[in-house]
């Protein structure tokens, strides 16, 4: 009945939605729409190896919007690991520079504080400036874009839908009443403490598109990510709008979507939980 019921609401927005949207790609591989195999992509390779060269391959998701009836393929890339950094993320600015300078991704901080090399990297959701390289040369690496999410490019996901929710939970402090001394609004060492493991989430998204519930319903499921950061507003002891952050929330799509399946929890890069916060948001509303 779920299946249907998503798949229903599928065709409704396909019909609604101008043509152009669907002209993009989504990440997810499934034998309907395959992904060209390696064997029949060409392989760029370490220029000059050494004798004593590490050499890895790198097979890398590939989808160019300009060629939109082209089917996504895997390309693979050779590295010499005593040429390149520890983490996936110099593998693949290393790729761009020397090898191949159509590659696309998004990167910035390189220390695991922007949230803009969100990938999928063997599987797992993470960023690819803290993942490190598997020095087993015989170990071959495959990289994806955020799963079940439009694809811009190549390794770039169309995060507009996820931002749209973020903007929908009002992210910010919200008072009608004014400090006491008319300088800032305080509150005790307690109740800093329960911001923990909340103010540190970054936005990358590893989360939301590893949780199955989000790829069936995104449109209107707000995702791990942007439950947890509405909990921390929720647990924020000078914000005056629970109330209405929890109404808003109380339908059976928003939040109840949540099957506690915790994918969100375990790829966290930051190592936070927000399988917790949504139990939190749960329990708040049940005995409020």
């Amino acid at each position: 009945m779920a299946t249907s019921r998503a798949l229903s609401r599928l065709a409704l927005r396909r019909a609604a939605a101008p043509t152009s949207v669907f002209t993009r790609t989504f990440a997810t591989v499934s034998p309907s729409r395959p992904v060209v195999p390696e064997s029949q992509t060409s392989t760029a390779k370490e220029p000059s190896p050494e004798k004593d060269a590490r050499i890895k391959t790198f097979h890398i998701y590939r989808w160019n919007p300009d060629e939109p009836t082209s089917k996504p393929k895997m390309q693979s890339y050779t590295l010499d690991l005593n040429k390149t950094g520890p983490m996936m993320l110099d593998a693949l600015i290393r790729i761009k520079n020397e090898l191949d300078p159509t590659l696309t991704f998004r990167r910035s901080c390189r220390e695991g504080i922007c949230g803009s090399c969100a990938m999928n990297i063997d599987g797992v959701n993470t960023l690819a400036c803290l993942c490190r390289i598997p020095t087993e040369t015989t170990q071959e690496s495959r990289v994806y874009p955020l799963p079940h999410m439009y694809v811009v490019k190549d390794l770039v996901p169309d995060l507009t839908n996820f931002y749209k929710q973020y903007r929908s939970i009002k992210p910010y402090l919200q008072r009608d009443t004014p400090p006491p001394d008319g300088r800032e609004n305080r509150q005790s060492k307690a109740e800093r403490r329960k911001l923990d493991g909340l103010y540190e989430c970054i936005l990358c998204a590893c989360c939301s598109t590893s949780c199955p519930s989000y790829w069936w319903n995104q449109e209107e499921y707000l995702g791990p990510a942007v439950l947890l950061q509405s909990y921390r507003w929720i647990a924020d002891s000078r914000d005056e709008k629970t109330q209405e952050r929890q109404d808003a929330l109380n339908n059976s799509m928003s939040l109840y979507r949540c099957h506690t399946i915790l994918n969100c929890s375990r790829v966290c890069p930051k190592g936070l939980n927000p399988g917790l916060a949504i139990a939190e948001i749960k329990k708040s509303m049940a005995f409020t």
